[in-house]
């Protein structure tokens, strides 16, 4: 069955619904067993050979917004109106379409999961995966770090950083914090470069460390691009495949499991046309009820994110500088999370053409406690839901809000920026008064496009759960979700490196599910 293929195998085994991150991941670890029969499902292209890689899916010092995007919009606040979120339509989903950050978070953010009831997702129950999947080329000796996986991982020395990155780098320092050579040491706080999955400027997605050519030449993978997911098929409470949309044709593909990796905002929205999902959603779009679960789309996690805008001083920056280099992570919500948040100065931007340049301090909340939703209006399978993130109401975010772009501010009035930029967003005078830079944040915060725990996970008895801590669908044998829609609560990291390790745990959990 190997490879790319015009027509759809009638069953399989598995249905891999989605190849990003994690489908990728998945559908590699079970074709390792040459029994095992997959199909990986993707609504966007796909680009086998990586010599023919698209520029914009190849150069990973920004993100590609147009080309492999699915068009999603969502309302930040609840003061703003819709502004896009970009999610990746294409074989690799938004891991090759992001600015390539590889950051795992923190050992409290996965004890977070443990102790709701979830005892197989303890930080020490998740590091082995974070080390299966990744090839630290930095730090390879170090026990808490992988040195053979698919994924390459290094960090830009400081002889390669731009200036805004450097001065960045300086500031922090110059106002106390200590250097953080390595963000992904548990509990590493401070500054220092990030960790990217990016060699020079070219992004390894993880359709490249994962369905490589060996991989994609396995008899038992099929990868089907530009093939939508219309539903999956159920039968006396069980799945027993899809039907998707191909090559313009409706084809039902039965399968043992399927597995949905569609993502945090289309898993829940292939649940619902399924006829899974809240009872009163499921009877609004007039979809008959295979099982009623309330918390499947019922709340969106992300981080907050907001930035200050500055035009550089000529020569301080450059239309090809890479966007990201460095970081700063320090606490913010005080025990147990350590360093929760973020500040990273970006570099190599334009507003509206390359004539005038700009350059950022962005920043993000970590741990926000506020939740949105997602609402579809339709059961049409192309329609594109009401995303509402509904980010900074809570007044605790907001504040730690403040406080991160008010540190934003302060830095660039230290001695290492002071001189290079401009500020001209918000007007200067904005973040020295707390009560000005709160009103400005509620009307410019933005998603820090890390979507998660619209499908979340939990404990038996946990109402607000939809599948159990393995991602099996409550109530429906043979479905399982294993995406960032599982995450019970947002880690205060990047939400890329978090996605990979729930590939590599569930895939070794399917793996051992071979009946």
């Amino acid at each position: 069955m190997g490879g790319a293929g015009r027509s759809l195998p009638r069953r399989v085994d598995t249905v891999v619904v989605g190849a990003g991150a994690a489908g990728s991941v998945i559908a590699a670890r079970l074709t390792e067993d040459p029994a095992q029969e997959v199909l990986l499902v993707e609504s966007g292209p796909d680009y086998p050979d990586p010599a023919l890689l698209p520029r914009d899916l190849a150069h990973g010092y920004r993100n590609s917004l147009r080309r492999h995007d699915w068009k999603l919009r969502h309302r930040p606040t609840s003061q703003q109106v819709r502004f896009p979120l970009p999610r990746g339509r294409v074989v690799g989903g938004s891991s090759a379409v992001n600015t390539c950050i590889a950051l795992r978070g923190q050992p409290e953010d996965y004890d977070e999961w443990a102790a709701r009831g979830l005892p197989e997702w303890t930080w020490e129950a998740c590091l082995p995966a974070f080390r299966r999947l990744e090839r630290d080329l930095d730090f390879p000796d170090a026990p808490f770090h992988g040195d053979a996986g698919p994924l390459p991982l290094q960090r830009p020395p400081p002889s390669s950083w731009v200036t805004w990155q450097a001065a960045f780098v300086e500031a922090c320092r110059e106002v106390g914090f200590p250097d953080a050579p390595d963000t992904n040491a548990p509990g590493a706080a401070g500054v220092g470069p990030h960790a990217f999955n990016r060699i020079g400027t070219r992004r390894i997605s993880a359709a490249e460390a994962w369905l490589t050519p060996e991989v994609r030449a396995r008899p038992g993978l099929r990868i089907a691009a530009e093939t939508h997911v219309v539903r999956v098929e159920t039968t006396a409470g069980r799945a027993t495949g899809v039907t998707v949309r191909h090559q313009g044709q409706l084809v039902r593909v039965e399968a043992r499991r399927v597995v949905l990796c569609a993502g945090a905002i289309h898993t829940p929205g292939v649940l619902l046309r399924s006829g899974i999902g809240p009872r009163a959603d499921l009877d609004r779009l007039a979809i008959p009820v295979v099982r009623d679960l309330p918390a499947v789309g019922a709340r969106l996690l992300d981080h907050p994110g907001s930035a200050i805008m500055l035009t550089p001083r000529w020569g301080v920056a450059g239309p090809d500088d890479p966007v990201l280099q460095t970081v700063l992570r320090y606490p913010g919500s005080g025990a147990p999370w350590g360093p929760d948040m973020l500040l990273q100065p970006g570099s190599g931007m334009a507003f509206r053409t390359p004539v005038v340049p700009l350059v950022s301090i962005m920043g993000h909340v970590g741990k926000p406690r506020g939740t949105g939703h997602i609402r579809w209006t339709s059961a049409d399978p192309d329609a594109r839901p009401e995303i509402t993130s509904l980010l900074l109401e809570d007044p605790a975010d907001r504040r730690l809000a403040v406080d991160n772009m008010q540190l934003a501010g302060q830095l660039t009035q230290t001695r290492a920026m002071r001189g290079l930029a401009r500020q001209v967003w918000p007007a200067p005078g904005v973040l020295r008064d707390r009560a000005r830079t709160d009103a400005w944040i509620r009307r410019s915060t933005d998603s820090g496009y890390h979507p998660c725990g619209t499908v979340p996970m939990g404990a038996e008895d946990d109402p607000d759960a939809a599948t159990d801590g393995r991602g099996r669908v409550r109530g429906v044998e043979g479905l399982v979700v294993a995406d960032a829609s599982l995450m019970p609560t947002v880690p205060s990291s990047n939400t890329h490196l978090p996605t990979l390790m729930i590939g590599e745990r569930v895939g070794a959990w399917l793996r051992e599910d071979t009946a």
